[in-house]
């Protein structure tokens, strides 16, 4: 674990990356795989359903916990307390409910880069709004957040250059694109966050029905 970790910073520290969040992917894998993951170094740990974050949380503490994939309105409240940052926050109905349930909370706006309705994100031209719906409902919106499509990684280019101007149009630091494929274009169109499942994991079978989210 310890190399893998290492090799994806060098990846990262490879494409022009300086002071870049990995967030170690672990869906799909046990308690064991996160706490290996804490051992070697990583402090941001992403989750893309509830059920295994809130099992997985109740055996394993690492520094962070990131919730990365498709939010449902009615898991907010049995995540409320342990996510530190939700990555995936695409629509109002979430804002409102993460206002009543987790007053305060870091969020990412999930932007819609791809046009592909199975991956989320909000439509880039609603991002403005949804970001100060999410301030004036009290929530600190930190960043933007959004999946590359699939096929090559330099497809991914064009997506995530517009979401960065869009971030630095709206004032917000954090920018979380880039996964196990193609953090390099990420990291060099001015990722601060990748998120990395399959490259310190290994591959894992897909959910049926369940789009990939966060690796």
């Amino acid at each position: 674990m310890a190399e893998r970790v290492a090799a994806v910073r060098a990846r990262i520290a490879g494409a022009g990356g300086e002071g870049v969040t990995l967030v170690a992917v672990t869906k799909g894998f046990g308690p064991e795989v996160v706490a290996a993951a804490v051992a070697a170094g990583v402090e941001d740990v992403g989750e893309s359903y509830a059920q295994e974050l809130v099992a997985k949380a109740a055996v394993v503490a690492p520094p962070r916990w990131h919730f990365v994939g498709r939010l449902q309105a009615n898991k907010v409240r049995a995540l409320a307390g342990t996510v530190d940052l939700w990555q995936s926050v695409d629509r109002p109905r979430l804002v409102d409910e993460l206002a009543r349930r987790a007053p305060a909370a870091k969020v990412l706006v999930q932007v819609d880069v791809t046009g592909e309705p199975s991956k989320g994100g909000c439509p880039p031209a609603d991002v403005p709004a949804l970001v100060e719906r999410a301030a004036d409902a009290g929530l600190e919106p930190t960043g933007l957040m959004a999946v590359g499509p699939l096929g090559p990684p330099e497809e991914a280019r064009p997506g995530f250059r517009a979401l960065v101007g869009l971030a630095d149009r709206l004032g917000l630091p954090e920018r979380s694109i880039g996964m196990s494929g193609d953090l390099e274009v990420a990291v060099q169109e001015g990722a601060t966050m990748v998120r990395v499942g399959t490259a310190l994991f290994g591959p894992r079978p897909p959910r049926p029905g369940a789009p990939d989210m966060g690796n």
